[in-house]
Parts: structure tokens; C-alpha cells; sequence
């Protein structure tokens, strides 16, 4: 009789603790970590256009974690890329945007680093009208 109360008294244990340790679910205020997903694109104003008269904006302000868009409306290709020509080290984000054709569109990588961004053609660093920046906020 004795083993009997020993093993009930052991199952009576292991069941206050295996409650203890669930717990409620609803009082516990810090969540459970949270994966971090990739930075989806955000709607609008995210879009920069090469003509043939330049970029244009010339400024985005987009808010972290943001990929911006290039598109190609000129009849010659440019190669977009981070400043300062010919390192592109600022943003390197932008450098994914690359050799865009008539028509092409590209996209930076996330842009995750708060900081002001400059690019340029590579190919045409000096034309001040295929420059331009992003401002990450």
C-alpha cells in the first residue's frame, strides 16, 4: 500500500508541475521571439525614373527596411551604383540595382542602415542628372 501512495504522490507532483510550467498563455506580457522576415517593398514613392533629361526624383525618403526601384525609360542603359564612384561603398544595398537596359527595371537590396544614400551611373559618374540620393529613415 505504501508503493501505491508513493506513485500516486509522485503522478499528484508531476502534474502540479507540468501545469505550473504551461502556465495561462494570457499573463505572460513579453511575446515569444519573433522571426525577423525580409523587408517587404513599401507602396509608393519608391520608384526612381531615368529619361533621358535624369533621374528623377532626384531625393526618395523611404523608411527602413525599404528596396527602392529603378526604372529605365531612356533609349541608353545605365549601370546604377552606390556613391563614391568608383569604390560604391556608401550603400551597398544600391549596387544591386546594376546595368539596367531600355525598358529594364531593377531593385536595391533592403535598406535597413538609417543614413542618407548617393548613387550615380558608373558609367556616367560626372552627369549630375543620373545622381541622386535615398534617404533612409
Amino acid at each position: 500500500m505504501s508503493q501505491n501512495r508513493s506513485r500516486l504522490l509522485a503522478v499528484v507532483v508531476a502534474l502540479v508541475l507540468t501545469a505550473a510550467a504551461c502556465g495561462s498563455g494570457g499573463d505572460d506580457p513579453s511575446p515569444g521571439p519573433s522571426p525577423n522576415p525580409t523587408p517587404t517593398p513599401t507602396p509608393g514613392g519608391t520608384t526612381f525614373t531615368i529619361t533621358s533629361t535624369g533621374v528623377s526624383p532626384r531625393t526618395l525618403t523611404v523608411p527602413a527596411g525599404s528596396r527602392v526601384t529603378f526604372m529605365n525609360n531612356d533609349t541608353r542603359v545605365h549601370d546604377m551604383a552606390s556613391n563614391p564612384h568608383p569604390e560604391h561603398t556608401d550603400c551597398p544595398p544600391i549596387n544591386q540595382v546594376g546595368f539596367l537596359q531600355p525598358g529594364q527595371t531593377g531593385t536595391t537590396g533592403n535598406l535597413t542602415t538609417v543614413r542618407t544614400c548617393g548613387f550615380h551611373d558608373h558609367n556616367r559618374d560626372t552627369d549630375t542628372s543620373l545622381q541622386g540620393t535615398i534617404v533612409i529613415q
